[in-house]
């Protein structure tokens, strides 16, 4: 079936890996609009050997469409995601904006597909840390059962967008050439730097990025009790998101066991020997998990290395999943 798709945030660096997806994976298309707010509209985008022309969006917009990624701000997703929705349209959504509401399902599809029987027009994917967490939980989940995790992320530069990426690029620049790094986008020089903040700080002294990723995983493993602490680190990278986890199971479960139910879950690469680095995963749709190890602190706990490309399973492919999940099974309006 030849769907007609609409990519919300086109002009963004995931609505344009969204598109690159699109063309790879040969996502069967009737009709593909490509919509941002008024300040990216105009613009003109490579798609199949031709451009399209970026429209403005508009409450007339999705008319017809059947399927919309958005990849826009929160704010842009809070008000034109209800509009689509009210037309027939199914909205797979990146933002944070629709993730913990209760009545929309917060889907990884190689983790909680069936979530997405219970859609009612909008779909959240979820914050790119999470993805790559929740992926390299479940089946240590299945195996042993999880009782606490504990998360520290290492966040490339691209998890905030094109200016982020250029002002690291800048910064290094003057670093290398003895002139001081002015910082723009984040709080403090980039450049052979880090900090231990993604996002403002909450009150309780955790940045939002580090309650997204626990109150994510909650949901994603329907484990609303679980205890999970997170710290969130940006770093010198340009793309690629690494996560240092240490988790309790309800049982001991020693590493060739743990190696084994990793092994066997979709959409992971194991590395038994050495460990993955964002480098070698940039382009690539899969989290990578090393460094598999008893921690000799616990007898039922385990430490473990993940690393996946933020944009893309972090991101794109997550949301291109998700749509193809919906084609194979059905839950898409009919033309």
């Amino acid at each position: 079936m030849a769907l007609r798709v609409a990519v919300l945030g086109a002009a963004g660096m995931v609505g344009q890996k969204v598109l690159e997806l699109l063309e790879e994976r040969s996502f069967p298309l009737a009709e593909l609009r490509l919509l941002a707010t008024a300040r990216s509209a105009g613009q003109r985008l490579p798609f199949a050997r031709t451009e399209l022309a970026v429209e403005e969006v508009t409450a007339t917009a999705f008319d017809r469409v059947q399927l919309a990624f958005f990849c826009a701000s929160t704010e842009a997703s809070r008000r034109w995601a209800p509009v689509a929705a009210a037309g027939g349209c199914v909205v797979i959504d990146k933002s944070s904006a629709f993730r913990l509401d209760p009545e929309v399902p917060l889907v990884v599809p190689e983790v909680n597909a069936h979530a997405l029987r219970r859609h009612r027009g909008i779909i959240a994917s979820p914050n790119c840390s999470t993805i790559q967490l929740v992926l390299a939980l479940y089946p240590l989940h299945r195996a042993a059962g999880l009782r606490r995790v504990i998360v520290v992320t290492y966040q490339s530069v691209s998890g905030t967008g094109r200016e982020a990426i250029a002002e690291l690029r800048e910064q290094t620049r003057s670093v290398l050439e003895g002139r001081p790094a002015t910082a723009q986008v984040y709080p403090h020089p980039i450049a052979f730097n880090l900090f231990p903040q993604v996002e403002d700080f909450e009150a309780d002294g955790y940045c939002r990025e580090e309650h997204k990723l626990m109150d994510e995983t909650r949901k994603l493993l329907e484990l609303p009790g679980l205890r999970v602490s997170a710290t969130t680190v940006r770093v010198p990278v340009f793309v690629g998101h690494c996560e240092a986890v240490n988790v309790e199971l309800g049982r001991r479960l020693g590493r060739e066991e743990a190696l084994r139910a990793l092994r066997a879950q979709p959409g992971l690469v194991v590395m038994e020997e050495g460990y993955p680095t964002p480098q070698a995963c940039e382009g690539r749709d899969e989290v990578f998990v090393g460094r598999v190890r008893e921690d000799p602190s616990h007898e039922r706990s385990l430490d473990l290395w993940v690393v996946a490309d933020n944009l893309r399973k972090g991101a794109a492919t997550n949301a291109l999943q998700i749509a193809q999940r919906l084609v194979e099974e059905g839950l898409l309006p009919c033309a």
